[in-house]
């Protein structure tokens, strides 16, 4: 299999993953992503989250409050460097986010690096969304 193969598997895997948690499955991208201190993402919603446990939670929080979503990479590119290699294209669909629809239409970076002859997301950036920073505007703050 190519390297570019690998990547494109790569991101349906992170894909599947996300739209499982846009489905309310916490957990969902767990299998996808690196585990370092290092990984970062750049959501949507804002803010920057380091490391696996800040990545892993801003997910998981999202999924609390998501369901219905059918999200797709359209507009691929793929590059390879090493042992790393990156994805851009835009991210095209829609969910619910605490009831409320949600189309998507982002422009979106993922970084993978290769980690034991597999491929692992360490960064995911995408555009801000103004619907989404809203919705959650309205929303009570999550209970400890």
């Amino acid at each position: 299999m190519s390297t570019d193969n690998e990547i494109r598997k790569a991101s349906e895997q992170f894909y599947a993953g996300l739209n499982r948690m846009g489905n309310g499955e916490a957990g969902a991208l767990s299998d996808i992503w690196s585990h370092g201190a290092g990984v970062t993402t750049l959501h949507p919603i804002g803010g920057r989250q380091v490391g696996w446990d800040a990545v892993k939670e801003s997910f998981d929080g999202v999924a609390k409050v998501a369901s219905d979503a059918k999200i797709e990479l359209k507009d691929q590119l793929i590059q390879v460097a090493g042992d790393m290699a990156y994805e851009v294209g835009i991210e095209h669909g829609q969910f619910k986010m605490a009831g409320h629809p949600v189309s998507l239409e982002h422009r979106v970076t993922n970084i993978y690096r290769r980690e034991a002859g597999s491929w692992k997301l360490v960064h995911h950036h995408t555009d801000i969304s103004p619907a989404m920073l809203d919705i959650l505007s309205r929303l009570p703050p999550p209970s400890a």
